[in-house]
């Protein structure tokens, strides 16, 4: 019988991981061939949130780069800062590192975030298009002059649990995630706990701190490149408010709703999540 040739079929290994500063090192998803995704997973998961999107954007010819931000799954967990920019200038490190041009950037939930500071900070350096999903942005916590989503206090409770009882903060977003409690089986509710489990309380309180502190109203303003918004209608945790905001508030920005998903649009609707990025990827 004819030996495979695996080379062929898989190609070479690649880097894992990426150091970003001293002692710091970003865990990597990188596989297949062709125009570069790079997918910024929301809080408290990491690049392994997208298991049911790799395998697709790779099948249509895409490079697939999922990042796991420090603190969080197998990436560095650090006792240091975890704003924005922060976060905004690891991303550029990798992509600096693995030579990215012309890229699909998509950020989900707290990524989607980060993604519109790293768009403004750096002028889009490597990102042709740019990807919101479920995004907690403009700004996740309410204002005298923003009325949406949630209060700066509820925030503050979010915060005192997670530093007292952090499997507790995770259990009770999960009920929150889909647009019902059993939207997703079993099987996938524990998988996502899983992974959020493995971040540490430090990077999920600092990152809980620039969530409810952050605006990004004005960075918005400096995106000029074509914007996919996908939102699900039923969102708890990133009200559908804020989607209608972000359209508002990006020039060239079109806003696809998902009628059936709460925040977890990517699991609840994959097959629609899917095709619509790989259909705009394509564009």
């Amino acid at each position: 019988m004819e030996k495979l040739d695996e080379k062929k079929m898989f190609g070479t290994p690649r880097a894992e991981y990426i150091e970003v500063e001293r002692y710091v090192y970003l865990h990597i998803t990188d596989a297949g061939e062709g125009r570069p995704i790079v997918l910024i997973p929301g809080w408290p998961l990491s690049d392994e949130m997208y298991e049911y999107q790799y395998n697709d954007l790779m099948n249509k010819n895409f490079r697939v780069i999922g990042i796991t931000l420090r603190g969080f799954g197998k990436s560095s967990k650090p006792y240091t800062a975890y704003n924005y920019d922060v976060h905004a200038r690891d991303i550029k490190s990798v992509l600096d590192k693995l030579d990215i041009k012309d890229a699909v950037l998509c950020g989900f939930s707290m990524g989607g975030a980060i993604a519109i500071h790293y768009m403004s900070v750096y002028n889009g350096a490597h990102i042709s298009k740019l990807v919101l999903a479920g995004a907690a942005a403009p700004i996740w916590t309410q204002r005298k002059d923003f009325p949406y989503n949630l209060t700066q206090s509820a925030v503050d409770d979010l915060i005192a649990l997670n530093f007292k009882d952090r499997p507790m903060l995770l259990a009770n977003f999960a009920k929150i995630f889909s647009a019902t409690e059993t939207s997703l089986n079993d099987g996938i509710g524990k998988w996502l706990n899983g992974i959020g489990l493995v971040a540490t309380a430090h990077a999920t309180g600092q990152c809980l701190y620039a969530l409810r502190d952050t605006d990004l109203r004005d960075d918005m303003k400096k995106i000029k490149i074509p914007t996919l918004i996908l939102h699900g209608k039923k969102d708890k945790i990133c009200s559908f408010d804020l989607a209608e905001q972000m359209k508002a508030g990006i020039e060239d920005s079109k806003l696809i709703a998902f009628e059936h998903s709460g925040h977890s649009l990517f699991l609840e609707e994959t097959q629609k999540f899917n095709s619509e990025l790989i259909k705009f990827a394509q564009s």
